[in-house]
């Protein structure tokens, strides 16, 4: 019996690849085989996943960028081949980047993700893929196109302002000023979720709050996506606030729409990317996870795209995860929480030895579940 171990980052706690190395070792402990295939969405960690599939032709550069609070910070760009560049948005602007001090709702850039596309350009980059997820802002790209060079202006000429709030200062758009080998180059958007620009399911009223902003700021950041997609509308980019993906890293898939990007759904091209069907069809089970289970998960996240391949293949698919808020039945066989695996460990610092005892655990109560059992 084969298990693929293909779990997203935990954030905060392990990487893809670590995460999917505890899994690992955990069924091998259960007495069967596995296969470790970490994934990604979009997100943080989608760069080395990407990284992990291309060794041959995989380079990284490094280079000092805007992080999201203006400050700079040192990101890397991923480079297969000559001309086709990998940006992880969430390297120059992501959460990763601040304290839990430093968060700033409304005034968060993405600006440093747009610098490292734009270096990618001016490099020669032809092709360049954007994984967006994991921001720290909620400006729905204004940032990023600055960096590119387009204007975001008030009604007197000048440039809005960093971040959401600046929005609610925009009158106009100008993409005449792009960087023009912008319009030379392919872009696609690897988005981790696949929500539109505002309402409900939106950045502002869905994530805004896990980046500090209260009640009232996102309200105002409601009111500031909405205004943005007016005036796009107003100067001709049609509607894409609705379009899947539009809301993806505060808004930012919106934004790489108005200059022309493609936007898919992060991880299934991640999932295509390492070969996640090929692995399915002599596996057993296969188990994936995250830091948290919620109804976020179901929006485009890697682990409900692997438990989506998992059922098309007929596999069963076990989710282990820090926290289990929802534990979708309707995607997952099982879903466990690594909270339950020992009252004493403190699940933040030893989270591989509780991948590997969940892993473990999953194996042996599949094996003595009879509904479940034909799988081994």
């Amino acid at each position: 019996m084969v298990a693929v171990c293909a779990p997203n980052a935990f954030k905060g706690t392990v990487t893809a690849q670590a995460a999917a190395a505890a899994l690992a070792r955990g069924v091998r402990d259960a007495a069967a085989d596995a296969i470790e295939m970490p994934v990604a969405d979009g997100g943080d960690g989608t760069l080395d996943v990407l990284l992990r599939t291309r060794r041959s032709a995989a380079r990284v550069t490094r280079h000092r960028v805007t992080g999201p609070t203006g400050a700079p910070v040192v990101a890397r760009l991923g480079w297969f081949g000559r001309d086709e560049a990998m940006v992880e948005l969430a390297e120059a602007s992501g959460l990763r980047r601040l304290g839990t001090g430093a968060l700033d709702a409304l005034h968060a850039t993405s600006r440093g993700a747009g610098e490292l596309i734009r270096i990618a350009l001016n490099a020669g980059a032809r092709t360049v893929v954007v994984g967006v997820g994991g921001s720290a802002s909620t400006d729905g790209g204004a940032g990023l196109l600055q960096a590119l060079g387009v204007r975001l202006t008030r009604a007197d000429g000048r440039e809005i302002s960093p971040g959401g709030a600046g929005l609610e200062e925009l009158d106009g758009i100008d993409l005449s000023t792009a960087l023009p080998a912008l319009s030379r180059c392919s872009i696609q958007v690897a988005c981790d979720t696949l929500s539109p620009l505002f309402g409900p399911q939106g950045p502002a009223q869905m994530f805004a709050p896990q980046k500090g902003a209260s009640a009232d700021d996102v309200r105002r950041l409601e009111r500031a996506l909405t205004r943005f997609a007016a005036v796009a509308s107003r100067h001709g980019y049609g509607d894409l606030a609705s379009i899947p993906g539009a809301g993806a890293a505060g808004g930012c898939g919106f934004g790489l729409a108005i200059a022309g990007a493609q936007l898919v759904a992060g991880a299934r091209l991640v999932c295509d990317s390492v070969g996640l069907d090929t692995a399915l069809r002599t596996a057993g089970v296969v188990i994936t996870g995250e830091g948290r289970l919620d109804r976020q998960t179901a929006t485009g996240k890697a682990p409900a795209e692997v438990a989506a391949r998992a059922a098309a293949s007929g596999v069963p698919c076990i989710a282990i995860a820090g926290s289990v808020l929802d534990p979708l039945p309707d995607l997952f066989t099982v879903a466990l929480s690594l909270a339950d695996f020992g009252p004493v460990v403190d699940p933040m610092a030893h989270t591989r030895a509780r991948l590997r005892k969940a892993a473990r655990r999953a194996i042996e109560d599949m094996r003595a579940t009879p509904s479940r059992a034909d799988a081994f």
